[in-house]
């Protein structure tokens, strides 16, 4: 018989984890810069959940929604490498700020930094600045452009356009 146990509703984001090259290079980074602050620390020999002896630092800088952005650093001075098969713009972690003025001032912000930044893009629903941290990872910062109205038919309109999708992506593949 097929277990009927529905799966919880998923309430949000607690944190998003990666690993870094240096834990103080990275606290400067997100805390000193990015202003989140660093709100908990775990340093341990062995890791929980396989019990695999590997000495590390867990660092969890918190967002003003409760979410956290948390780092491993291995004690090696490695940073994690980026995916050979996947260009450099498609993985990344996008963070929100609460207006267009906002996004400019964290643009003003990490360029005074020496930080380089793209954008600021028009993606029609959003706007956005992208940068990298010191570990490579590129950051998105955005803030919401589109109304609810937009919003709605954009979510209305979702399981069709990627159904148009998958059929061109399979007779692009298929020959």
């Amino acid at each position: 018989m097929k277990d009927q146990t529905t799966m919880p509703p998923i309430n949000g984001l607690h944190h998003f984890a990666w690993r870094c090259r240096d834990a103080e290079e990275t606290r400067h980074f997100y805390e000193d810069l990015l202003a989140l602050p660093l709100v908990h620390v775990i340093r341990a020999d062995n890791v929980p959940s396989t019990g695999e002896y590997c000495p590390y630092v867990h660092i969890f800088f918190q967002m003003r929604d409760g979410s956290y952005i948390a780092f491993f650093d291995l004690g090696d001075n490695v940073k994690a490498e980026p995916s050979a098969n996947t260009p450099a713009w498609v993985n990344h972690i996008a963070l929100e700020v609460a207006s267009e003025s906002e996004l400019k001032a964290a643009k003003t912000r990490l360029e005074q930094a020496g930080v380089e930044v793209l954008g600021v893009t028009d993606h029609h629903i959003i706007k956005s600045i992208y940068f990298f941290d010191p570990n490579g990872i590129r950051l998105e910062l955005t803030t919401k452009v589109a109304s609810e109205e937009e919003m709605s038919a954009a979510e209305k309109n979702a399981h069709c356009a990627l159904a148009t999708w998958t059929r061109e992506k399979a007779e692009r593949t298929h020959v």
